[in-house]
Order: C-alpha cells, then sequence, then structure tokens
C-alpha cells in the first residue's frame, strides 16, 4: 500500500482535524483555503468516524466471546 494511500491512525487524524477547526475558527484562511480545508477535515472526520465504529464492533465481540466462554472442570489423572 502507497503512504499517500494510508489512512492516518485515529489519534493522527484527530489532531490534524482539531488543528484545520482551529485555523478554521481564527478567520484568518482565504476563502479557497477555507475550502479546502473544510473537504480535508470532512475526510477526516470520516476517517475518526470510521475507526471508532471498528473498535466499538471489536469491544462488542470481545463481550460477546467473554460470554461464550464456558469452564470445565480440569482432570488431574488421579483416580482417588
Amino acid at each position: 500500500m502507497k503512504a499517500k494511500d494510508a489512512k492516518p491512525s485515529f489519534e493522527d487524524a484527530l489532531t490534524k482535524l482539531e488543528a484545520i477547526v482551529e485555523s478554521m475558527e481564527a478567520g484568518d484562511v482565504p476563502l479557497a483555503d477555507l475550502l479546502a480545508k473544510f473537504e480535508e477535515g470532512n475526510h477526516l472526520l470520516k476517517t475518526c468516524e470510521s475507526r471508532l465504529k471498528s473498535a466499538e464492533l471489536k469491544i462488542e465481540e470481545l463481550k460477546k466471546s467473554k460470554d461464550r466462554i464456558s469452564f470445565s472442570k480440569f482432570e488431574t489423572g488421579d483416580e482417588d
């Protein structure tokens, strides 16, 4: 996979998104750059949402598998 195509980690995407929001709120961004930042921010937001959803699903899977684990008596081989 090319580095250009790789999605950033959740933390990296969130940090970039926060920086974009701060620069947009500062009001120092020209309109053309503002639109580009908005598009990038929207893409980063979708990445963050996707990563969060994946994490939630993984947690649910782990909780379900934990509930299915059953313990059986350990056989020692002693026949007393």
